[in-house]
């Protein structure tokens, strides 16, 4: 029986890095391949030329061959006429023979003058527009340098130069072992329920790629302490690196750090960095092999930070990482233990680029393709305090990120038609985070849905409250039905609010600050229900379809949310009411065209026809703009 993980270090990422190098013997592997193959590819040494290029002396222009001592005081005033007998006829690239001439003069200012003679106005110098041999290459010059990645332009000079083959790093093999009872592989076997779909195999195999090596998915390992130690011994003799997808981490089946001190080195076992801290660096047989933590979004960071230079050592071929400044928009709470890498999306704005933290969880998955870059917070920094500037690590290129109508508010299923139709970047923090970042300019638009409790009235009165010192617009949007989502066949005969408390209803709420949250309290409010009377009311969600999910996985018995939430979860609902859910602007981008073709999207018919598609939404004169006057 294998003893439990503990951590055996909180190291420093840098420091890891070292120990691990360190310990490693790294050697490249040289192979030569096809020059017309090598793009992509990293020298091992200097390329000589073979040949010179032109290798004859070339004529640089069509046009006439001749001594340049014939036409050596031509001018307006003296013009020198020739025959045909005085010079020859050239093509771009015809051989010359110096014997016969030394200059070519452009055949646009060969002026005939009739009777066979030809009129020249200007003069010549000697080896005017001819190429002489090795004027691009010379024989034994080198072409390119040695640890240099060769690029599409590089071709040009290495085929003309004459060279056929190319000694380059030979890109290392990679075997990715993913490993665990409960993971499956959906392009291989059936789903089935209660199990996890092993997504990281292939992540780490197109990251692999695209840091030059040549990986190879292996057979799944089941968590059998014995099993794994034969298979990881004999993949590191096959392998020039092995990556154990998950099983690093402290729990009673997690023998990956067990295998390789029984059969190898662990050299580093837990790094002061969040997420990733499980992270394994080791060796057997002298190979290195690495243990990355299960979850997504560690694994993902422990490939780029771990795996990425490993590769990079070995074939010398440095990926280019590109960084932005920007302001943070929202305060990040960060520990003294760890550096901490962060989701961002970027904003541009008038002022720059916001920085807009997603969700951190070392699970969500999401949270990485929608991310624009990442923050790293280091580890003696306790937060980052909004409106602070920072540097982030891109991870998409800028041009589609500065292309984007910046969307923060609430969240509905309508903003991801609206998404897929234009470029949108959406972040959901709730109708009050939306009107925040309007009011400091972090955003483009906030999508709202928030209830005047006294007059009944959706978004314009909160408006009017936080804007009063300039004029506003509000693009109207969508009617959706709001009411409670509840488990299918409505096993506790759900009716009303009023059943929420009676019945002890296990809740799941919305944030504070979400135009359903508000709409709650609300109803709340007007029964006079006490809300710490109420199971679950300080359970909060981000989503209408985290609410729904919730009550799908027994979390919660009900929640207040839309109906199409609750009809893709395949749950009851039980309509409340009618809401306004429109679009605020930022004042400064009404007239912006990002702006207008939002506006004329929400006209189409494609918007119509697809709103029409979706249960509990109707239209009431999308795209139109309300004016909301300041009241001071």
């Amino acid at each position: 029986m294998t003893k439990r993980n503990i951590y055996i270090d909180n190291i420093d990422v840098d420091k890891a890095l070292e120990k691990f190098f360190f310990n490693l013997d790294i050697k490249s592997e040289l192979e030569f391949i096809s020059t017309i193959e090598s793009v992509g590819r990293v020298t091992s040494r200097a390329i000589f030329a073979k040949y010179c290029s032109p290798t004859y002396p070339a004529s640089a222009m069509d046009g006439i061959f001749l001594f340049s001592e014939k036409i050596k005081f031509a001018d307006d005033m003296n013009p020198v006429y020739l025959t045909e007998n005085d010079f020859k006829y050239v093509n771009t690239g015809n051989t010359l023979d110096l014997s016969t001439g030394d200059c070519v003069v452009m055949i646009e200012e060969l002026i005939h003058s009739g009777e066979g003679k030809f009129k020249l106005i200007k003069s010549a110098k000697p080896w005017q527009h001819i190429r002489p041999v090795g004027e691009d290459i010379v024989k034994g010059e080198m072409i390119l340098k040695s640890n240099h990645k060769i690029l599409p332009q590089d071709l040009g000079a290495l085929i003309t130069a004459g060279i056929k083959e190319i000694e380059v790093y030979k890109k290392p093999s990679v075997a990715i072992v993913p490993t665990g009872d409960e993971v499956i592989d959906i392009f291989k076997e059936d789903f089935k329920e209660n199990s996890v779909i092993d997504c990281n195999s292939y992540i780490f195999s197109a990251q692999i790629k695209e840091w030059g090596g040549v990986p190879t998915i292996e057979k799944k390992l089941k968590d059998n302490f014995e099993e794994m130690k034969s298979e990881i011994y004999s993949l590191s003799k096959k392998y020039d690196i092995v990556l154990i997808n998950a099983g690093s981490s402290a729990g009673s089946k997690d023998y990956a750090k067990s295998v390789i001190e029984e059969i190898g080195e662990v050299i580093v076992h837990g790094v002061a960095i969040k997420p990733g801290k499980p992270t394994i660096l080791g060796k057997v047989n002298g190979k290195p092999v690495v243990g990355i933590p299960g979850y997504p979004v560690s694994a993902y960071l422990a490939m780029d930070i771990f795996v990425k230079p490993l590769l990079e050592k070995i074939t010398f071929l440095l990926n280019e990482v590109k960084y932005i400044d920007g302001v943070l928009g929202k305060k990040i709470v960060s520990s003294l233990k760890h550096k901490e890498l962060v989701r961002i999306t970027l904003q541009k704005t008038e002022k720059g680029y916001i920085a807009m933290p997603l969700a951190r969880g070392a699970g969500i998955t999401t949270s990485l393709s929608k991310a624009d870059g990442i923050l790293e917070i280091p580890k003696e920094v306790e937060g980052i305090s909004a409106g602070e500037k920072v540097k982030i690590k891109l991870l998409k290129p800028l041009k589609e990120i500065d292309d984007n109508l910046i969307s923060v508010g609430s969240h509905d299923i309508v903003m991801d038609l609206i998404g897929d139709s234009i470029k949108l970047c959406s972040t959901h923090v709730g109708s009050f985070g939306g009107i925040l970042a309007i009011k400091q300019e972090n955003a483009h638009i906030a999508p709202i849905h928030m209830l005047d409790e006294e007059t009944g009235e959706y978004n314009i009165s909160f408006i009017k409250k936080y804007f009063q010192n300039e004029d506003m617009f509000l693009i109207k949007g969508i009617e959706r039905v709001q009411g409670i989502i509840v488990k299918k066949g409505n096993p506790l005969s759900i009716k009303s609010i009023e059943d929420l408390l009676s019945k002890k209803v296990k809740l799941v709420n919305r944030q504070r600050g979400a135009g359903t949250r508000i709409l709650f309290d609300y109803l709340l409010k007007k029964l006079n229900v006490n809300i710490k009377e109420l199971s679950g009311y300080d359970y909060e969600v981000s989503t209408h379809l985290d609410v729904a999910m919730a009550i799908k996985n027994n979390m919660a018995e009900a929640g207040l949310g839309i109906m199409e939430a609750a009809k893709i979860a395949d749950l009851d609902f039980i309509p409340i009411g009618k809401e306004e859910y429109d679009f605020l602007v930022n004042p400064k981008m009404k007239n912006d065209s990002k702006i207008l073709q939002f506006v004329e999207f929400l006209k189409s018919d494609y918007f119509k026809n697809e709103v029409e598609k979706l249960d509990g939404y109707s239209l009431k004169n999308p795209g139109e703009i309300i004016e909301v006057k300041k009241s001071k």
